[in-house]
């Protein structure tokens, strides 16, 4: 049986790495091994390997993380000056969700949702 998935995305500098997601994002770090990260919030982990060669602008790694509170996600993110996507600002789809999306050092695109 299936019971969980965690997604696994590029980094070039695991120092980069960790300090957004845990000083910028609020995650916590679970596991740091060589060539290796894992971090994880609330109830949901996201690994790292390492791509040194990495180009950031070719690099279409992304995850969407639903969240059950998403205009005080997107507030809090706003009050600690995280950069929002351009083209991704808090707002209802037509799929029935109300999402925004970031971009973190890597490139990977961060979509949170919620259900409206």
């Amino acid at each position: 049986m299936l019971t969980d998935i965690n997604p696994k995305l590029p980094m070039r500098n695991k120092s980069n790495t960790r300090s957004y997601y845990v000083n910028r994002l609020g995650f916590q770090e679970l596991g740091d091994y060589e060539g290796y990260l894992m971090v994880k919030k609330d109830g949901i982990e996201i690994h790292f390997f390492e791509f040194k060669e990495l180009n950031p602008k070719e690099n279409y790694g992304m995850i969407y993380i639903r969240t059950d509170n998403i205009d005080s996600l997107y507030k809090s993110m706003l009050e600690n000056k995280i950069e929002i996507h351009p083209n991704g600002p808090l707002e209802n789809k037509p799929w029935g969700q109300r999402e925004f999306a970031l971009l973190d050092p890597d490139n990977n695109l961060l979509t949170f949702g919620q259900s409206i």
